[in-house]
């Protein structure tokens, strides 16, 4: 992966792909939250792992030159694994009235054995869910369908959902490597794009300064005076025994 954001050109460059889609989705289509949603649950902590990559890396408003971006820039990243999502949030992205690209990961394989039929209705699940995002189901083939006309509203997907659909051949240390590096060169690229510095970390530092002034004001030492009122009221309530 290294090998190939090195020399690959633009429009056939993956990690330059990925953060060309985010700006996208992110400044013109004005998503302000995208999905992981890897359909193996061994990838179950990957959107945890790509928070911190992505949001901590480039959330931020302030560019490289001191100047304020003027647009957004880094998502609000979630997700979860496949079909766990689909029985929570998935009623969200399809019906909600919300732009939320996904970014859909599939295994071409199985890492594990499973029961005949498993893993091809999972790769189902997968290519359904990105297909019903994006094109949805109008009132016309709902009736077509047969459902009674009462119920034909509810069930129009307006669609036109982005996604980007991932397929890895197998689950292993390399290709795990490849699709790690990939989500890396694309924050790089965003960086880039947005002209920020995606090795700082400004904005944890004054939670951190006012952590440290908080802490002895929790046992009684210290004077409360300089918070505000939201702070003083709460400490008041943590200290009553």
């Amino acid at each position: 992966m290294d090998r190939h954001f090195v020399a690959a050109p633009a429009a056939a460059n993956l990690p330059l792909t990925l953060a060309l889609l985010t700006v996208w989705n992110t400044d013109f289509l004005g998503a302000s939250t995208a999905a992981v949603l890897p359909y193996s649950q061994s990838l179950a902590l990957l959107p945890a792992y790509l928070q911190q990559l992505e949001m901590e890396s480039n959330g931020k408003q302030t560019d490289r030159d001191g100047e304020t971006v003027g647009v957004g820039t880094c998502p609000v990243l979630w997700g979860e694994a496949g079909t766990n999502g689909q029985h929570s949030f998935y009623q969200l992205i399809h019906q909600g009235g919300q732009t939320i690209p996904c970014d859909f990961i599939a295994l071409r394989d199985s890492d594990f054995p499973l029961p005949g039929g498993h893993h091809a209705a999972l790769l189902a699940n997968c290519l359904a869910q990105s297909a019903a995002l994006a094109f949805g189901q109008t009132a016309a083939e709902v009736r077509a369908a047969g459902v009674p006309e009462v119920l034909v509203p509810y069930k129009v997907f307006p669609g036109n959902q982005p996604s980007t659909t991932l397929v890895l051949p197998a689950l292993n240390p390399y290709t795990l490597g490849q699709l790690l590096a990939l989500y890396e060169h694309k924050v790089f690229c965003l960086g880039v794009l947005w002209n920020l510095n995606s090795f700082d970390q400004w904005g944890v530092e004054l939670g951190k300064q006012l952590a440290n002034q908080l802490t002895p004001l929790l046992s009684g030492n210290g004077d409360a005076a300089g918070f505000d009122a939201s702070t003083r009221g709460l400490l008041a309530a943590l200290r009553t025994t």
